[in-house]
């Protein structure tokens, strides 16, 4: 998949493709529809996807509490397994904050990335103020010669398919919810972090991961998936992780420690995805050592039953 960043300079083979227009946080099941009838629209043409970095609802509020489901680059790789081919990934700044509907399709959509046909969903806003309406694109379209489609919004049985949807079955303990929405489930990815080394005091060592910048699903024990994507023990894991705050030791930055079965190895530095399954119980404190040990015991056994039924 190649990525392009830049609206002005554009290579003529990343010209004349079909794609999909959103910010495509979570790469949900209405998202993958939108990118269906993409690829439907002209089997011919590249496939590609037209997103913003930061998300403009990042840009316009930056000190807002973090609301995205995932990373740029696990958005990116969560594409390409979709067979997106171009990856228009453009900066969201003050000049493409500042172009009206009409210029947006003009300068951006025709001119510059050159695009053959476009796809967004019923509910799409574009342009200063996001004044421009999915109908006024279309218009847009048959005046400058691209086409546009319009993807209906998606159901999944009474439920509107939604990031919004989907933050708060993770923000209720709900990863299973939100994974049907998804269609896949749920992951956290990022570098392995240095953490206090208090995981391996107990006999419990842990892979540490920082969920800044992402919305934080409810606390507490996960049986979760944990795959490692590079490096020399790169592969397929079960484990348990707690995801928090760690009040027993006092500690207040949110991050995500998973301990991984049947594991021995060096994670420091390397790329890993942790996919949350089931969620056991909240945050708690305890009376000791010895009893948060045997309720790690008790986690660890739970979440090894959870995944072997899988």
């Amino acid at each position: 998949m190649r990525i392009i960043r830049d609206y002005q300079f554009v290579e003529d083979a990343d010209r004349g493709a079909t794609v999909a227009i959103g910010n495509f946080d979570g790469v949900h099941l209405g998202h993958q529809s939108v990118i269906d009838l993409a690829r439907d629209a002209a089997p011919d043409a590249p496939l590609g996807v037209l997103t913003f970095e930061p998300h403009p609802r990042v840009y316009f509020a930056p000190d807002a509490p973090p609301f995205q489901l995932m990373s740029q680059a696990a958005r990116a790789s969560r594409l390409e397994k979709l067979g997106v081919e171009r990856l228009y990934e453009l900066p969201f700044n003050a000049g493409l904050a500042g172009l009206s509907p009409e210029e947006f399709a003009e300068r951006v959509i025709c001119e510059g990335l050159g695009l053959n046909h476009v796809v967004v969903g019923a509910g799409f806003c574009f342009g200063r103020k996001r004044a421009g309406t999915a109908e006024d694109l279309a218009a847009y379209g048959r005046e400058m010669g691209f086409g546009v489609t319009i993807a209906p919004l998606l159901a999944r049985s009474e439920a509107t398919v939604s990031s919004t949807a989907i933050r708060t079955a993770l923000s209720e303990a709900r990863p299973r919810d939100a994974a049907a929405m998804l269609g896949h489930w749920h992951r956290i990815e990022g570098p392995v972090i240095g953490g206090e080394q208090r995981g391996r005091e107990l006999g419990y060592p842990t892979a540490n991961m920082s969920i800044e910048g992402l919305h934080p699903p409810a606390f507490g024990v996960y049986a979760v998936l944990f795959s490692v994507l590079d490096g020399p023990h790169a592969g397929e894991y079960h484990g348990v992780a707690s995801l928090g705050v760690r009040p027993m030791f006092g500690e207040n930055r949110p991050n995500l420690e998973t301990f991984v079965f049947d594991f021995s190895g060096d994670l420091y530095g390397a790329s890993v995805s942790v996919a949350l399954v089931e969620h056991l119980r909240g945050e708690e404190t305890f009376d000791s050592l010895e009893a948060l040990i045997a309720q790690m015991d008790a986690d660890s056994a739970e979440a090894r039953a959870i995944l072997t039924a899988l």
